[in-house]
């Protein structure tokens, strides 16, 4: 009887047991961090592409040690990283365009007034 109810046990705690993280995570961890390089985060977001990377170097650890719950966290937080990583050289290509049209619309307010003589309203 005890050995029934410890074996009766044991599945039910084995059919508890966290699910391994989907087949394709961690190629999508991969392609997630590769487009955030292709975006240019290593100039424009290196902190977070760098998290990125450390928390995918993790996941794998914690696949190793079959650790499912730590892997499939460590897997989404790489991919957010990436994402934010993406997100932040978008962010600083546009802050760059902005820079740039105000700085040629400062050129043109100078002829403006070099030609008119007076300021633009």
């Amino acid at each position: 009887m005890k050995k029934t109810a410890l074996v009766l046990l044991s599945a039910l705690l084995a059919s508890c047991a966290s699910p391994r993280p989907h087949p394709d995570a961690f190629g999508d961890a991969e392609q997630a961090i590769e487009a955030a390089v292709r975006a240019g985060a290593e100039e424009n977001a290196p902190v977070e592409l760098r998290f990125a990377r450390e928390k995918l170097a993790e996941a794998r650890k914690g696949e190793e040690y079959k650790q499912w719950d730590k892997t499939i966290v460590l897997i989404e937080q790489s991919e957010i990283n990436s994402e934010l990583a993406i997100e932040k050289t978008r962010t600083a290509e546009i802050r760059n365009k902005v820079t740039e049209l105000s700085r040629q619309n400062e050129i043109l307010r100078e002829d403006f007034e070099r030609t008119y003589g007076e300021t633009p309203e």
